[in-house]
């Protein structure tokens, strides 16, 4: 296999926080132009997307496309800053009692509950390792800190908190802005990365696209389409998209079964 061009990456800013006077962070774009902006001012706007809003709704309905055919999930976020937020994921297709799973944080603590497992878990947050926003590190190398976090590698993580996702995967291909669209009703602009994350050997597969859609109000990411060799094998779509939604106190709080196991 010949050897393919690398792409350096053009956008490494993911970890840039802009800070006001009075210690808040605040975005350093506050809103888009009317016309499409360009790959490093549409990135910078949605790194800072969870700092546009007090609270969140979101829905996403996941499909995906493999030898066994078509598989459902849907993840069901909801957000309070700082630090509060509950994603449940659920597979429509099984029994009501075990098709979901319940991740929930208050900044401090995090509890998960599998529904298949009946297994409970509650453990501190994770503390960040030391020396991650050092100056001397490489952009790439310095990755976006939340305001509230959720789990990590989740969808609902890359579409909350896109600077990472922008940042590790979309700056690594051939990437444009090729339009604007509605998206769970909402206006929404187009992006289409080639080929990213280029690793130069036999594995590799240049006939990789993503198409994303980022929400022009808010910056988040509304859309993930992947698709190799012109099929697609996953669609990702926001299905539900409201900023500073009203979220009940009681929303974020979990009834686990009195039968299902604790491990820690």
């Amino acid at each position: 296999m010949p050897a393919m061009a690398s792409t350096p990456a053009p956008w490494d800013h993911a970890s840039l926080a802009v800070v006001a006077p009075d210690g808040r962070r605040v975005p350093e774009i506050v809103q888009l132009e009317p016309d499409l902006p360009d790959l490093a001012t549409l990135f910078a706007f949605a790194r800072d997307a969870e700092l546009r809003f007090a609270t969140l709704r979101l829905r996403l309905e996941e499909r995906v496309w493999t030898a066994v055919g078509e598989t459902l999930h849907v993840h069901e976020v909801l957000l309070r800053h700082p630090g509060a937020a509950r994603v449940t994921v659920v597979r429509p297709d099984l029994p009501a009692t075990t098709n979901h799973d319940i991740w929930l944080s208050d900044g401090e603590t995090v509890r998960a509950y599998r529904g298949w497992h009946r297994l409970e878990t509650r453990r501190p947050t994770r503390t960040r390792p030391v020396g991650l926003a050092a100056d001397d590190l490489p952009g790439t190398s310095r990755p976006y800190v939340p305001l509230t976090s959720l789990p990590a590698n989740s969808l609902p993580d890359a579409f909350v908190h896109p600077g990472g996702y922008c940042q590790n995967v979309l700056a690594t291909g051939a990437t444009a802005v090729t339009g604007t669209g509605i998206v769970a009703a909402r206006e929404a602009i187009f992006v289409t990365c080639d080929h990213p994350r280029t690793i130069e050997i036999a594995g590799d597969r240049p006939d990789h696209r993503l198409q994303v859609a980022f929400d022009r109000e808010t910056g988040l990411l509304s859309l993930l389409v992947e698709s190799f060799g012109g099929t697609v094998t996953r669609r990702v779509e926001a299905t539900e998209l409201t900023p500073d939604a009203a979220i009940p106190e009681s929303a974020f709080a979990v009834a686990v079964p009195e039968d299902a196991r604790s491990i820690y």
